[in-house]
């Protein structure tokens, strides 16, 4: 067996823990918890959407926002709310696709 290197030995094992992790939010705690409802969990979806600047995937989940439940203007506020995280132009990138999915 070898020496681990400094890196190996700052982070340990890290593929167990990434795949922990992606297991943990992508496909755990955010869908499974019984408080949130399919309005919230649209809303995060759309939050986690817009900070990563996914804007190829914003309009499908857009739609899928507004069929459950969220308004033009609540998702419009929450978009504009993410620029302070996300940044200014990311936010009007998003708020532009949003007026092009409530157009529809």
């Amino acid at each position: 067996m070898t020496e681990p290197t400094p890196a190996q030995r700052a982070i340990g094992n890290f593929a167990p823990k990434l795949v922990d992790l992606t297991d943990t939010v992508l496909f755990g705690d955010v869908w499974a918890r019984p408080e949130l409802n399919r309005r919230d969990r649209s809303l995060i979806t759309v939050a986690a959407l817009v900070a990563s600047g996914a804007f190829e995937q914003l309009p499908n989940h857009l739609r899928l926002a507004r069929d459950n439940g969220l308004t033009e203007d609540e998702l419009k506020e929450a978009i504009i709310h993410l620029a302070f995280y996300a940044g200014w132009p990311k936010a009007m990138s998003a708020i532009q696709v949003a007026k092009t999915v409530f157009t529809d």
